[in-house]
C-alpha cells in the first residue's frame, strides 16, 4: 500500500509539475521569445560570441562569475545583486536559461534564480546545438538589457547548508541524493580533504538523466559525432531511475560543488518533487568538515600528491 501511495503521488506530482515546465523545448524557447522573455547563455564568453540565440545576453559562465573560486559558494548578496542588476537580470521574471545540451551550466542558473526567490527560471536543456539543428539563425551581436536596481534575498527553500545537511541525518522525512561519479560517493576520487559520501545518500550520477550517459567519453573517442546522447530521457524513464525516492519528502540534491547536482534537482522538479534542495557547499563542504559523519571516508593523501608531482 505504501508503494501504491508513493506513486500515486509520483503521478499526480508530475502532471501538477508539467504545469511549472522546469524544463522547456524549442518550441517553448521560441514562444517565449515572441513574448519578450529574458533569454540567458549560461555558456563562457567565448562560446556567447562565437554564436547564441537571437536576443540573449550573457555575463559569461555563471558558475564562475557567481561564485568564490576557493570555496565555490555564491559571492556576497550585495556583489551578485550588481552583477545581475548591471545585466538587467530579475531573478523573479521569467527566464529561459540555455547552454550547451545536457550540461549543468544552464541548471545552475536556474537554480540561481530560484536561490535569490524567483519561479520562472526554465531550462532549454537541448540547447545551443538543438536550435542549430532545427535551422534556426544564431546572432554573434552582443546583447545589453537596460540596468536595474536589485535587493535580493536567499530562499530558505531553495537550498541546505553543511549543518543544516548534518541536522537531518537519519531522519526519515529526508532523502538525500549524491549526484557525484560512483568512485567520488565510493572515497576512491577524493576532492577534499576527506572522500566519501553523505550517510543514507543514494548514488545517483547526474549523467544517469540523459539517454546516453557515456556520451562525453564517446565524443573523445570519437565513437559519435554529436551530443544527442546527452539529450533527456523520457518522463518515463526518468520516474524508473527515480522510483526509489518518495516525491513528497524534502530532497537534497548534492555533488562536489552544487554544480552537478543543480541538473537533477531540476528534473527532480520536472518530474513533481516538490520539497527539492540543493546542497549548495556539496562534499566541498561536507568533506572539509571534519566532524561531519561520512561513509567511505578515505583522508588525501598529501605526501603522495607531492611524490607524484614531483616525479
Amino acid at each position: 500500500m505504501r508503494t501504491l501511495t508513493a506513486l500515486l503521488l509520483f503521478s499526480l506530482a508530475g502532471l501538477a509539475c508539467a504545469q511549472e515546465r522546469i524544463i522547456v523545448d524549442r518550441a517553448y524557447v521560441q514562444d517565449a521569445a515572441k513574448r519578450n522573455v529574458l533569454i540567458l547563455d549560461a555558456r563562457n564568453s567565448v562560446e556567447y560570441k562565437k554564436g547564441h540565440l537571437p536576443g540573449a545576453i550573457s555575463i559569461g559562465d555563471l558558475a564562475q562569475v557567481l561564485r568564490n573560486d576557493n570555496t565555490e559558494d555564491f559571492l556576497a548578496n550585495e556583489r551578485i545583486e550588481k552583477i545581475l542588476g548591471t545585466a538587467g537580470i530579475d531573478p523573479t521574471h521569467e527566464i529561459i536559461i540555455y547552454g550547451q545540451r545536457g550540461t549543468w551550466n544552464p541548471y545552475f542558473g536556474q537554480y540561481t534564480m530560484q536561490y535569490f526567490g524567483g519561479t520562472q527560471a526554465r531550462v532549454y536543456h537541448d540547447g545551443i546545438e538543438d536550435w542549430i539543428s532545427a535551422g534556426l539563425p544564431v546572432s554573434r551581436e552582443e546583447m545589453k538589457r537596460a540596468p536595474i536596481a536589485l535587493k535580493l534575498k536567499p530562499n530558505p527553500e531553495a537550498s541546505v547548508s553543511t549543518r543544516d545537511v548534518i541536522a537531518r541525518l537519519n531522519r526519515n522525512d529526508v532523502q538525500i541524493v549524491d549526484a557525484r561519479t560512483p568512485r567520488e560517493f565510493a572515497g576512491e576520487d577524493i576532492r577534499a580533504i576527506r572522500g566519501g559520501h553523505i550517510p543514507g545518500a543514494v548514488n545517483i550520477p547526474y549523467e544517469q538523466n540523459w539517454v546516453d550517459p557515456a556520451t562525453p567519453q564517446k565524443l573523445a573517442r570519437r565513437e559519435v559525432s554529436d551530443t544527442l546522447g546527452m539529450s533527456l530521457k523520457s518522463v518515463e524513464q526518468l520516474k524508473a531511475l527515480y522510483s526509489g525516492l518518495d516525491p513528497s519528502k524534502e530532497t537534497i540534491v548534492y555533488c562536489q560543488s552544487g554544480a552537478r547536482a543543480s541538473e537533477t534537482a531540476g528534473v527532480l522538479q520536472q518530474l513533481g518533487f516538490s520539497k527539492v534542495k540543493v546542497y549548495d557547499s556539496s562534499w566541498l563542504g561536507y568533506g572539509n568538515t571534519l566532524d561531519a559523519p561520512a561513509n567511505n571516508a578515505t583522508f588525501f593523501n598529501v605526501g603522495l600528491l607531492n611524490g607524484r608531482i614531483a616525479s
